[in-house]
């Protein structure tokens, strides 16, 4: 494989992860509520402080079940946040590829359609 090569498809996974409405959305959602958990605690600190955590989770929940079930088998459910934190992003970033592959497959077939659709037809 050729360097030019590498470099295409590694530009061809960045733009299918971040560089498309969709993902973009996707990926500030899950910013958005793990910046949020991250600043809760300076707010409250009542016995459910920590459950807030729960919605970055949700977000990323096909691909972050995987990584719960790491956290399980390997630490037996003591895993560090660390692992959590890096698991939620690691999840995200799988599923913004995978949203991102799904609209440009979505957005190539209404491009198709409608470029073989022309008025001479």
């Amino acid at each position: 494989m050729t360097k030019t090569t590498l470099t295409t498809r590694m530009r061809t996974l960045t733009r299918l992860t971040v560089a498309n409405r969709v993902s973009a959305v996707y990926l500030a959602l899950v910013g958005g509520a793990m910046a949020v958990a991250a600043a809760q605690p300076l707010f409250a600190t009542g016995p459910d402080a920590s459950l807030i955590w729960v919605w970055p989770a949700l977000f990323t929940f096909p691909a972050f079940g995987f990584v719960a079930w790491l956290g399980e088998a390997g630490w037996g459910g003591d895993a560090p946040t660390w692992f959590f934190v890096g698991g939620i992003a690691l999840s995200a970033l799988a599923q913004s590829l995978a949203l991102g592959a799904l609209w440009r497959a979505l957005r190539g077939r209404r491009a198709e359609r409608t470029h073989h659709l022309t008025a001479a037809n």
